[in-house]
């Protein structure tokens, strides 16, 4: 069960969105008082709420659905993502299953990609007041994902891919951790939340919740890297 929370949890919140919501937050139309604020408030708490629940329950029917096919067969053991891919279509009794399998993963890279692109175009035009050609930033975001991907597949093949995989996912859930904590500092602060600053027991709900990603994304990193130096 720890692990499925670990993995819900870091497939529905990605750190990166965080900002990008922030942003879209910005650019609703509202009135530039106190009144437009509460309204986008409202809105953007709405927006942000709809869209992680339909995520959260999405990965949680995906790990359902994995381990209603593969517990209690000879697959079970399944570790990799490409050998899921061809086990699907076995284990379900139709080549429909593995299909699907793969426009689901391409949807997921393609979604990934453009927030992933958007979040970075917020944090360097936000935070760096640093701007590029639309084409130039596409041309240069891509490269930085594509470039060391395709270094590993090269060098170390399939598996090392798979590996990359699983060390990527890690490494995006111990950001989490330094993009709430800020998160929960700035809409706690009353000097520059004012009104709309958290209430105390918002807060204290918020510190709470910062501290269990923490906690359940350091075990992760350790039991990953025992298992590494394991295997």
């Amino acid at each position: 069960m720890l692990y499925i929370a670990i993995g819900i949890l870091g497939a529905t919140v990605m750190p990166h969105n965080l900002y990008l919501h922030s942003s879209i937050a910005q650019t609703r139309a509202y009135e530039r008082n106190d009144e437009g604020r509460v309204m986008a408030v409202r809105y953007g708490t709405l927006d942000s709420t709809a869209a992680l629940l339909g995520a959260f329950f999405i990965n949680g029917a995906i790990l359902v659905l994995s381990a209603a096919a593969f517990h209690g067969t000879a697959h079970q053991g399944v570790a990799d993502i490409g050998d899921a891919y061809k086990l699907l279509g076995p284990v379900l009794g139709t080549t429909l299953a593995s299909i699907l399998f793969a426009v689901a993963l391409l949807a997921s890279g393609q979604n990934s990609t453009l927030t992933g692109t958007m979040a970075g175009q917020i944090v360097m035009e936000g935070f760096l007041d640093f701007r590029m050609r639309p084409w130039l930033r596409r041309l240069v975001t891509r490269l930085v994902a594509i470039v060391p991907a395709a270094l590993v597949v090269a060098i170390a093949g399939e598996r090392g891919m798979g590996e990359l995989l699983i060390l990527s996912q890690v490494i995006l859930s111990l950001q989490l951790s330094f993009a709430t904590v800020p998160l929960v500092l700035f809409t706690s602060d009353k000097r520059k939340m004012g009104r709309f600053a958290n209430k105390p027991w918002l807060a204290a709900l918020a510190w709470a919740v910062t501290a269990v990603i923490a906690v359940l994304n350091t075990y992760l990193l350790v039991v990953t890297v025992q298992g590494w130096l394991m295997g």
